[in-house]
């Protein structure tokens, strides 16, 4: 198994459970979009991905009305969503841990990059956490492997399995992939499993335990 000296956290799923944060976000732009009649586990498909892919591809909209259901969710997560979140138990534990082994860690997040440093900094994060890179604006960076790619070049980080993206979707993987790192799945976030074993990582964890055992090895 590789040592790994250096860990990229994707953000929710991972490190903290947004759950009631999004899908009360998604479920006011959808209001002021007059979209009704749609289930509560489509609204966890949003979780993961860019924003733009989930209102374009699990409601139908084109670009106009993408970009403003995305500007309705971030003004409603922007004053409440961000803080509808908490940490999975073990999380701040293992931080600490791994800190204090003199592992560098880091976030790439597909969250937008204004929130995503909110809520490191209201969890306190940021004592452990290098750099969070995360979505723009525009979308144009908010592709993981994208987020992933530009991490790497500011931090002057060349790609080796002994960095590793450590995320609870294909987004991850796929992106820590393509961008020649080691791959960690986590089973207790959004991704489905069978997802998850398709995009084939090289390491899965089912709980933060689990996740720390691999990350410590």
């Amino acid at each position: 198994m590789a040592q790994f000296s250096h860990i990229i956290f994707d953000l929710d799923g991972t490190l903290t459970d947004n759950t009631r944060g999004i899908g009360n976000s998604i479920k006011y732009a959808l209001k002021q979009m007059k979209i009704d009649g749609y289930s509560e586990e489509i609204l966890k498909q949003f979780i993961g991905p860019p924003l733009q892919w989930g209102f374009k591809n699990l409601f139908g909209m084109n670009e106009r009305n993408t970009k403003l259901a995305v500007e309705y969710f971030r003004a409603y997560y922007g004053e409440n969503g961000y803080l509808e979140n908490e940490p999975y138990p073990g999380i701040f534990e293992m931080l600490e841990e791994l800190d204090s082994q003199g592992k560098q860690m880091y976030i790439a997040t597909s969250k937008l990059e204004k929130y995503a440093l909110k809520i490191m900094e209201h969890f306190e994060f940021d004592k452990y956490i290098i750099q969070l890179n995360g979505a723009d604006y525009s979308g144009k960076k908010g592709t993981k492997s994208t987020i992933i790619s530009n991490l790497l070049e500011t931090q002057q980080l060349i790609p080796s399995e002994n960095i590793v993206m450590v995320g609870d979707t294909v987004f991850d993987i796929e992106g820590g992939k393509e961008n020649g790192l080691s791959t960690l799945a986590v089973n207790y976030g959004f991704g489905k499993v069978a997802d998850l074993q398709k995009a084939e990582p090289d390491f899965f964890a089912e709980d933060v335990e689990e996740l720390y055992q691999i990350l410590n090895a």
